[in-house]
């Protein structure tokens, strides 16, 4: 009896590191909110859903950079990159683009505020889910 009162007990602590666990991974509303705001700088060149000058963001996380379907005016630099997409990627390209893929053609000079980066990214991370907040250029 009370090895199983022991056990429950570890069960409870378990589930409650698991859903501590979540609860952290999860993205804070403000800093998507904040993201979102912060993705108005790009919408000049940017959309989620559409190429435009630059290429829609849609299924942006896991794709190898140039790659974004529909999209041909990658500069041989940033089809060339060997970028992967990916937070970390994600957000060293965002902080300095032109020096992270020397040669390419986006010239914005990038997000340096480490919070505002962050918090854009969380939001990109969201927002170009394929099928699930966006759906993808064919």
């Amino acid at each position: 009896m009370r090895a199983s009162r022991l056990v429950q007990g570890g069960g409870a602590v378990l589930l409650a590191a698991l859903c501590g666990a979540a609860a952290a991974a999860a993205p804070d509303a403000a800093a998507v909110k904040h993201g979102e705001e912060v993705y108005g700088r790009c919408i000049g060149c940017h959309a989620i859903e559409q190429n435009r000058t630059g290429p829609a963001h849609c299924g942006l996380f896991g794709r190898k950079a140039g790659t974004a379907p529909g999209y041909t005016n990658y500069s041989a630099a940033m089809k060339n990159s060997g970028i992967v997409w990916n937070e970390a990627s994600l957000s060293k390209f965002l902080a300095d683009p032109m020096n992270t893929v020397q040669g390419t053609t986006m010239t914005y000079l990038g997000v340096t505020d480490a919070k505002e980066r962050a918090d854009l990214v969380a939001y990109l991370k969201q927002a170009t889910q394929p099928g699930k907040a966006c759906q993808p250029a064919k």
